[in-house]
């Protein structure tokens, strides 16, 4: 078997202390707007997992794996996946739309999982929140030792004069939040001896749909801005279908297409 259990209250302790509060009370209330207007990822993302040396007979971990919003690429390569996410709420929406994947509910720093079991564990969206060497050591210890490490994330293209705009009024309301963008997540490669980049890989990537979904639901399911109180929300929402507008001249009801970039790290584990 590839579990063992854990006290349970001492698990939902040790899950409590290792989140963030912006993770918690954000993803928490907003787990079913997440899993409604977070974009997918690029069909290029199979083709970087099978690079990884991943197959049918693979076992892999989804970390940090939310509503689910990964497990349609994954379930392209292999269906021996461990969706482990600490977030009730969010594995609630999980359960219910692939109710036929394992699950567990745990925190990076505490997995209960076998050593040595896993081909590869998958961060999609989730690792700058448990950037942590004792993450770091969790995950190396449940790796077969020619295990993979993949780091994915889809980042608003701000290269687009409009998503700069909206990421120029996302920035001061960020607090400390971790995010990807602010490259702090990397600082816990920096002198360790677990895992060594093997390569990245940038795709480009476009979420279809009516402004109000993919862009002022898509911001508003972000984890400092979920956690803020409803009217201070709706005022955001504003906003940002504003600049929208002032851009492009599309209403909250007009199709767009929001410009992202994925990024893709895989990691090697080292002996």
């Amino acid at each position: 078997m590839l579990f063992y259990r854990c006290p349970a209250d001492k698990k939902a302790q040790n899950m409590t202390q290792s989140l963030h509060p912006a993770a918690q009370q954000g993803f928490s209330s907003a787990a079913e707007l997440y899993q409604q207007a977070r974009p997918n990822y690029p069909q290029q993302i199979v083709t970087w997992l099978q690079q990884l040396n991943l197959d049918a007979q693979s076992t892999v971990v989804d970390l940090g794996s939310g509503t689910g919003k990964f497990l349609p690429y994954l379930q392209q390569v292999t269906s021996k996946i461990i969706a482990v996410e600490p977030i009730s709420e969010m594995l609630a929406q999980l359960k219910h739309a692939y109710p036929q994947v394992s699950t567990l509910q745990a925190s990076s720093e505490q997995l209960p999982i076998a050593s040595e079991s896993i081909d590869a564990v998958i961060c999609a969206q989730s690792f700058h929140w448990f950037a942590t060497i004792e993450s770091l050591n969790e995950i190396h210890q449940v790796l077969k030792p020619n295990g993979q490490l993949g780091l994915v994330w889809n980042q608003r293209d701000i290269q687009v004069d409009w998503v700069k705009a909206l990421a120029d009024v996302l920035e001061p309301l960020e607090g400390d939040t971790p995010r990807f963008h602010s490259g702090q997540w990397q600082q816990v490669f920096e002198q360790q001896f677990l895992f060594e980049l093997d390569q990245i890989k940038t795709f480009p990537h476009v979420h279809f749909g009516r402004v109000d979904e993919v862009v002022s639901k898509r911001l508003l399911s972000t984890s400092f801005i979920a956690a803020m109180p409803a009217i201070q929300q709706q005022q955001l929402k504003a906003q940002f279908e504003q600049i929208v507008t002032d851009y492009t001249g599309k209403a909250p009801h007009d199709e767009i297409a929001f410009p992202y970039v994925t990024y893709a790290y895989n990691f090697k584990k080292t002996t």
